[in-house]
């Protein structure tokens, strides 16, 4: 019988993926294990490996294709003695039982329809078992049944909503009239959405809770109304930056945020950095590891939070989740646009040449997008650091569920005191967000005069 190969979950949160390319074509013998496409997620690019061995007979999903749901039919592979005949319904049976992401859009009283390649043709229908529950209203062929509900997908559901269509408007064109993606965008196309009187006929006056929901206050077009027509290019936005939007989104609207702000002198941090690097044995004529700033503030953090156990934690509403080691997430900004945070794990058990080590991997691989889920996944705290563009000193977004995030900024020649006497010192600026939920003002305070005093007196780091 055919393999079925479907987009993969590559992630717990994955629902979507984009199939960037093909490793093989149709008519290729594959073994189990070799690499046959690449799938970008919202975080990086993974490779698919195949799982039985066999010729590909059909690719279904060609490369390019962006937003491919989860578990969504994308190529068939046939097996040692099997032939072309053998494709004739291949695929049905097995996308059908494949479930899919729970998508919370989704009308409670509305019974999926299934797609026409998922749906049986050759089985005879089975006599339904008598109840006495009234039948789920069916949709009309303008997609309204007779109470003036809509009948539409969860997906053209959101498109209509985010571009301020009034979905009970859209004349549907799927099964039974059903309103799917293509209806909302031929709306959006000409320009508003395309009339359904049988519905508005329907529909009785004294039901006001068959309205559809009113648009969104500032949708897509009215801000591109703003402007004067080709004044602006549309980007559109890839999955990353949906993520980072909603998450970010989400932080600032639940996490109760406080900041604390501090000035480091790291000129004896600077001096130790030179020692350290100048001790670097060499490796093919290069040094082992050359360690940065950033790589001795993420060691000063990591050893504050074995200090302060009482900071590193992660707030849930049944209890408070206190964490054993101190995995802190660096962001890393990617060419283009959008950033990711690689975990360096059990940050207060490693040497500062590991650190640096584990960074300039990660920092390589993620701009490559070739990072793995959980090289980026979970972690207990984070860094970010935008001394390098110039930046004196910022506030950074904390990205749930950790309780904290330390921003870091440049280092400049400042006047302080120092025995009375003015005299120039470097002096760097932290500022750590704290989620107050979980991280009371004293234990922020607390906690960032651990990491200010680990970097004024950075030997204690190496001890």
């Amino acid at each position: 019988m055919p393999t079925n190969i479907l987009m993969p979950a590559l992630s717990p949160t994955m629902e979507k993926g984009n199939l960037a390319k093909w490793l093989v074509k149709e008519g290729d013998e594959v073994k189990s294990g070799d690499v046959i496409a690449e799938i970008e997620t919202d975080k990086a690019t993974m490779e698919v490996e195949a799982v039985d061995e066999g010729k590909v007979a059909k690719i279904v999903v060609a490369e390019g294709t962006a937003d491919v749901p989860v578990n969504e039919l994308i190529a068939i592979l046939l097996g040692e003695g099997e032939d072309e005949s053998a494709l004739k319904g291949a695929g049905k049976a097995e996308a059908k039982a494949a479930p899919e992401p729970a998508k919370s859009e989704a009308p409670k009283a509305e019974a999926p329809t299934p797609r026409p390649s998922e749906a049986k043709h050759d089985e005879a229908p089975k006599p339904e078992a008598k109840s006495e529950t009234k039948p789920a209203p069916q949709p009309a062929p303008n997609g309204h049944d007779k109470g003036g509900r809509v009948f539409a997908s969860p997906l053209a559901r959101r498109l209509a909503k985010e571009a301020g269509i009034d979905i009970s408007a859209v004349s549907g064109s799927g099964p039974r009239g059903r309103v799917v993606k293509a209806d909302v965008e031929s709306a959006k196309a000409s320009g508003g959405a395309k009339a359904a009187p049988t519905a508005a006929a329907n529909a009785p006056d004294a039901a006001p809770s068959a309205k559809a929901p009113a648009p969104a206050p500032q949708s897509d077009e009215a801000i591109k109304k703003l402007f004067p027509a080709g004044s602006f290019e549309e980007i559109p936005h890839d999955g990353m930056r949906k993520t980072i939007a909603r998450r970010m989104t989400e932080a600032r609207q639940t996490v109760p945020t406080f900041y604390v702000t501090v000035d480091c002198e790291i000129d004896a941090l600077l001096k130790l950095r030179e020692q350290v690097n100048a001790a670097a044995p060499a490796k093919d004529g290069k040094p082992a590891w050359k360690v940065s700033v950033n790589d001795m503030v993420i060691k000063a953090l990591g050893n504050a939070l074995a200090e302060v156990p009482d900071a590193n934690v992660s707030w849930t509403e049944s209890a408070m989740l206190r964490h054993k080691h101190a995995d802190i997430g660096v962001a890393v900004a990617l060419p283009g646009n959008g950033l990711i945070t690689p975990i360096i794990r059990a940050v207060e058990t490693k040497t500062l040449s590991t650190i640096a080590r584990e960074m300039k991997d990660y920092a390589a691989r993620a701009k490559d997008r070739k990072l793995k889920p959980e090289e980026y996944q979970g972690g207990t705290t984070a860094v970010s650091n935008l001394g390098m563009f110039g930046v004196k000193d910022f506030t950074a977004v904390i990205n749930p569920p950790h309780s904290t995030i330390l921003a870091v900024g440049g280092g400049e020649k400042r006047a302080v005191v120092k025995g009375d006497q003015i005299v120039a010192a470097t002096i760097m600026s932290l500022t750590l967000s704290c989620d107050h939920r979980s991280v009371d003002g004293a234990l922020g305070a607390t906690l960032i005069s651990a990491v200010k005093r680990l970097i004024e007196n950075p030997m204690g780091m190496l001890v």
